[in-house]
């Protein structure tokens, strides 16, 4: 799931702020190719590229079919602007009294640990 939402997310993103939504104009493209091809049989894909995209472009007739084509027009975003509204939460926060006595717990007992054991640590390394 988490895979399909981060998919979705970077496509979202992709086609908003980059020119990847001239993708979407491609079938209009084609159809506009097969309407150039039924007029010129001999009209090769290049041929129609080129006479549609180089500087040198053909004015046949048809500039408002030609100016949807993909490329054509570009559009300018100058921001892209992603807004998350999460629900709010009701936090509590515990409430310090300065005004309660502290009690001090000595939890230190000696009998536990031997004088022996601990002037054990700082011997020198013995060796075989």
């Amino acid at each position: 799931m988490k895979k399909y939402v981060a998919i979705s997310l970077l496509i979202i993103y992709m086609f908003s702020t980059t020119e990847l939504y001239q993708a979407l104009k491609l079938p209009f493209l084609i159809e506009h190719f097969i309407e150039h091809k039924e007029q010129n049989r001999n009209l090769t894909l290049w041929k129609f590229l080129c006479m549609h995209y180089t500087p040198e472009t053909v004015n046949d007739g048809d500039y408002e079919k030609d100016m949807k084509l993909p490329f054509k027009t570009h559009f300018h975003m100058n921001y892209a602007t992603f807004t998350a509204d999460l629900p709010t939460q009701n936090l509590t926060f515990p409430i310090f009294n300065p005004f309660v006595e502290a009690k001090v717990v000595n939890r230190y007992q000696p009998t536990f640990l031997t004088s022996s054991f601990l002037s054990s640590i700082w011997q020198p390394p013995k060796f075989c």
